[in-house]
């Protein structure tokens, strides 16, 4: 079986329904659901994210749609912070054209951890990553050039987002170079950085209200975030 065909039969079998959805509501996000992921026909199934962070990001995704939350639908973006700072671990996938756009490095907090981001903070001043799930905002030129404002939606988790200053933009530590000089990638203030050269790029694909999934393999991410919790529980019905 296909990663493409297990993908479907997950979202085929177990019904996911909305933030403040009945249970027609939930047919309606099943099938939303269904025919992205038919979308979805890479010639090299590597280009995507591993398919069990692809189910979470895009059922939290479906949920934020139903709760009206997402304003641009057209995309999104996935950041795997459970994989080492030298690897590729940032997505953007067009979904409607089911086609990854952009797949590069990306940046975690300084007092995250060195190779591996392994500590998350929503506090200002702890230069640490924040998990979970996002709207991308407004833009701005800042002292990195174009800077994209993040919103974080998980109350306790990444909710303070805006005021930590959290945003996305290019960096020249977000490189290959650095990476062998270092062996890790450098390291922001929590901010997702990514590298220069697309930085201009991905921030005009994905501004203005767009889907961003930033995930964590900590429990103190998965047992507290309440959209987690919502997807879990539609799995488990």
């Amino acid at each position: 079986m296909t990663n493409l065909l297990f993908i479907l039969l997950l979202f085929f079998t177990f019904p996911f329904t909305g933030m403040n959805a009945n249970v027609e509501d939930s047919d309606t996000i099943q099938y939303r659901s269904s025919a992205r992921l038919m979308s979805l026909q890479p010639a090299d199934s590597s280009e995507f994210p591993p398919l069990s962070l692809l189910h979470t990001a895009l059922a939290g995704y479906e949920l934020l749609v139903e709760d009206n939350s997402i304003s641009n639908p057209e995309v999104i973006t996935i950041i795997d912070y459970s994989l080492q700072s030298d690897k590729e671990r940032l997505w953007v996938i067009d979904l409607n054209k089911g086609e990854v756009l952009f797949h590069c490095l990306v940046s975690h907090g300084r007092n995250s951890g060195e190779l591996k981001a392994e500590s998350f903070s929503n506090i200002p001043g702890s230069y640490e990553s924040s998990p979970g799930f996002y709207v991308t905002g407004e833009t701005y030129i800042g002292k990195h050039g174009l800077s994209l404002i993040l919103d974080g939606l998980e109350s306790g988790i990444n909710d303070k987002a805006r005021a930590r200053a959290i945003v996305i933009h290019g960096a020249d530590y977000v490189s290959d170079d650095f990476i062998r000089s270092h062996g890790r990638l450098g390291r922001s203030l929590g901010c997702p950085a990514v590298p220069v050269e697309l930085s201009e790029d991905i921030i005009k694909t994905i501004q203005g209200g767009s889907c961003l999934f930033i995930y964590a393999p900590q429990a103190s991410y998965t047992s507290n975030s309440r959209i987690i919790s919502k997807i879990n529980s539609t799995v488990k019905t």
